[in-house]
């Protein structure tokens, strides 16, 4: 008798197990209002609004006036970029800036492509939508939205629109992209009340796609971007066509990733880890604890204080390229903190570079945006969507040199729904910037899979 009921629980808990598994769960939130003081009265105001991106004789004489009475000290003999951004490399990128860089048609690469405002629960999102010029016939554009993370911005997805929106490749799907800026990133108005999170931001850009006309559609992010679009598949599932990302770190670590742990290093095939699975995570020790300890100071400081170290970013271009740079060399690769100028320009640009930290200061939202960080960590590790999976059909961009390293293992254990995982061929953390022809690729890749399971 006490083995039949033995056998019943048992089989009973798996059965459990197994519908709870096989159960979309679905994220809650709510409408906010993000605005100054009380809502007012009446219905949202809907308007969509073109913008321009500008600047003034002013701007750029006050931005020179502050390069010029910056206070350089001297970095430590030998210390390369281990202690920071070498202060000798940062004189010549000062240089740069002050005599060479020309802000003025930056401004003009930006207006390429057509930008626009609209009001969300009380605060103006920013965004660019860019349709493609031709659709072959009998086809449709997908839309795709792109979300950026900190320290970028929309500007990082500027060389992967046109590979999007007009591949030179006729099988090729074609899509129409909307980038928007996350409130208090870029050209986005800063939220002006406490709680604004991931979550929220997601909402908004559910909304706002809902405003364009899409009710379905592909989502794309990296970084924070990552974060937002996964919550924007655990809010509406149905709306997310296809999620994919470059950057997952686990949310919610259980008992196989632990055992991975462990185990892994000496049973990999038990884990299905790959040689690149064991040299990235093994010793766990060096490349999980000592590695992130280096990289994640900056976390520390935004997830608790931002305002304090914000109001100097704020005030000094210098202080601020400094501190957006230095994460633009050793977030690509992590060698670069042994070389004397960073390795900045082996991947990037200075132009290129330059351009993303004036949209920090033209717009000046470097507080705000580090404030992201203490609405999202500040009560902890423990949000309702860490624990909530997601069902979409998810791809994954896998790129060496990312800040950290995600087995497909774990992956699984949040994305269901894993459709692709690639092991890229070269790239880091800011991987649709520096290679968007390998992130073009792999989203065509994804999409193409997805769109032929959706036909069956």
């Amino acid at each position: 008798m006490l083995t039949e009921v033995l056998v019943a629980l048992l089989v009973g808990g798996l059965l459990y197990f197994l519908v709870q598994r096989s159960r979309t769960q679905v994220l809650r939130t709510e409408d906010g209002w993000w605005g100054a003081g009380a809502p007012p009265d009446g219905g949202e105001d809907v308007t969509i609004r073109p913008f321009t991106v500008s600047t003034s004789a002013e701007e750029l004489e006050d931005l020179y006036r502050r390069i010029d009475q910056t206070r350089p000290v001297p970095s430590l003999e030998d210390s390369h970029f281990t202690y920071g951004f070498n202060s000798q490399y940062l004189q010549t990128v000062l240089s740069y800036w002050r005599n060479d860089f020309d802000w003025r048609r930056q401004v003009d690469r930006l207006n390429q492509y057509p930008h626009f405002k609209t009001n969300i629960e009380g605060i103006d999102i920013h965004y660019l939508h860019v349709k493609p010029k031709t659709v072959p016939e009998g086809s449709s554009a997908l839309p795709l939205i792109m979300v950026h993370g900190w320290p970028g911005s929309f500007y990082e997805f500027y060389g992967l629109i046109p590979l999007l929106t007009e591949p030179s490749d006729p099988s090729h799907l074609v899509f129409e992209v909307v980038c928007p800026s996350i409130p208090g990133y870029g050209f986005s108005e800063a939220p002006h009340k406490k709680g604004f999170d991931s979550v929220r931001a997601a909402h908004i850009f559910h909304k706002l796609m809902k405003r364009l006309g899409f009710q379905q559609f592909y989502a794309h992010g990296g970084d924070w971007g990552w974060l937002v679009t996964t919550n924007m598949a655990q809010l509406e599932p149905r709306s997310i066509r296809g999620l994919h990302v470059n950057f997952a770190p686990p949310s919610n670590p259980g008992l196989l990733m632990t055992l991975s742990l462990m185990l892994g290093r000496y049973f990999p095939k038990l884990f299905g880890f790959t040689d690149t699975d064991i040299e990235r995570l093994f010793p766990c020790m060096e490349k999980l604890v000592n590695i992130s300890i280096k990289e994640s100071g900056y976390m520390h400081i935004q997830a608790t204080k931002p305002d304090t170290v914000g109001r100097g970013l704020n005030d000094s271009p210098v202080g601020l390229a400094a501190y957006i740079l230095e994460k633009f060399s050793t977030w690509t690769n992590s060698d670069f903190r042994d070389l004397e100028d960073g390795g900045l320009t082996r991947k990037f640009s200075l132009d290129d570079l330059l351009t993303n930290v004036m949209i920090y200061w033209t717009s000046g939202c470097i507080i705000s945006s580090m404030r992201f960080y203490k609405e999202n960590l500040g009560k902890g590790l423990n949000a309702p969507h860490s624990k909530i999976p997601v069902d979409v059909p998810t791809g994954f961009a896998c790129f060496p040199n990312e800040l950290t390293h995600t087995p497909k293992l774990w992956l699984k254990q949040k994305y269901r729904n894993l459709v692709t995982f690639t092991p890229m061929a070269r790239g880091g953390h800011f991987a649709a910037m520096e290679e968007p022809q390998l992130m073009a690729e792999d989203i065509q890749n994804f999409t193409k899979i997805v769109e032929k399971q959706r036909a069956v």
